[in-house]
């Protein structure tokens, strides 16, 4: 496990891809990451979670006082958090929010889906950071907590994150989940009171995605035809 920060009111790590915050309700025997920190590190407390599929930036809180102070903060989305995702396709925008009202745990896959009528209130900010002829790399900074919030909006705009067949991306061998890595985490210190931010690089199967050679469309003068390669 990769620690990026740890005091007596903070446990700061870079969670990796596959493994559940908490007890897994269809795998109860499976490892999970509290009980894997707990081990060397005692009680803690979740503040925040972070989809089993998903990598990145996570913080525990180790007293009863941090977790209620940092409780406090993303209640009051005061902590700001800013993911990475590489998106099937390429968005015609640089910039853009997706105001899409979310309802969760629905049907027997339980998805999230967009319910203008049940729906509760969803906000993510995207910007593109990279564009490549067959996919983007996208931040994502949500303005709202919903369950797999940024999954859901990138697939309602037409984009969804590259290997996230739940949300209706194509099948792809480029990369083994979703492609969503949560980059980056600012929130005050609960003890000290400065505003402090931590940031997870991107694992190796993200990564190695980006480090492709990216698709270029050739045109051939001989029969004007054209073909893809690397």
């Amino acid at each position: 496990m990769n620690i990026l920060y740890a005091d007596s009111h903070l446990l700061v790590v870079d969670k990796p891809a596959g493994l559940s915050v908490l007890p897994d309700g269809w795998e109860p025997e499976s490892p999970y990451l509290l009980k894997t920190l707990e081990a060397a590190y005692n009680r803690l407390w979740v503040v925040h979670r972070l989809d089993k599929v998903t990598s990145g930036v996570m913080v525990f809180a180790r007293t009863a006082e941090a977790h209620r102070a940092l409780n406090m903060q993303f209640e009051r989305r005061e902590a700001h958090k800013v993911y990475h995702a590489i998106v099937n396709g390429t968005p015609a925008w640089d910039e853009h929010t997706a105001r899409h009202p979310l309802r969760a745990n629905v049907g027997h896959s339980h998805r999230t889906v967009v319910d203008t009528k049940r729906g509760k209130r969803a906000e993510t900010r995207f910007r593109i950071v990279q564009r490549e002829q067959a996919w983007a790399l996208v931040e994502a900074s949500p303005e709202t907590g919903r369950t797999h919030q940024i999954r859901v909006h990138l697939s309602a705009l037409g984009h969804p994150i590259l290997g996230d067949v739940l949300y209706g991306a194509p099948p792809t061998d480029l990369i083994a989940r979703p492609a969503l890595h949560a980059l980056s985490l600012t929130f005050i210190h609960p003890s000290s009171g400065k505003l402090v931010t931590f940031s997870a690089d991107y694992p190796q199967d993200f990564a190695q995605v980006l480090a492709k050679p990216p698709l270029r469309t050739v045109l051939r003068t001989d029969d004007r035809s054209l073909k893809t390669d690397h």
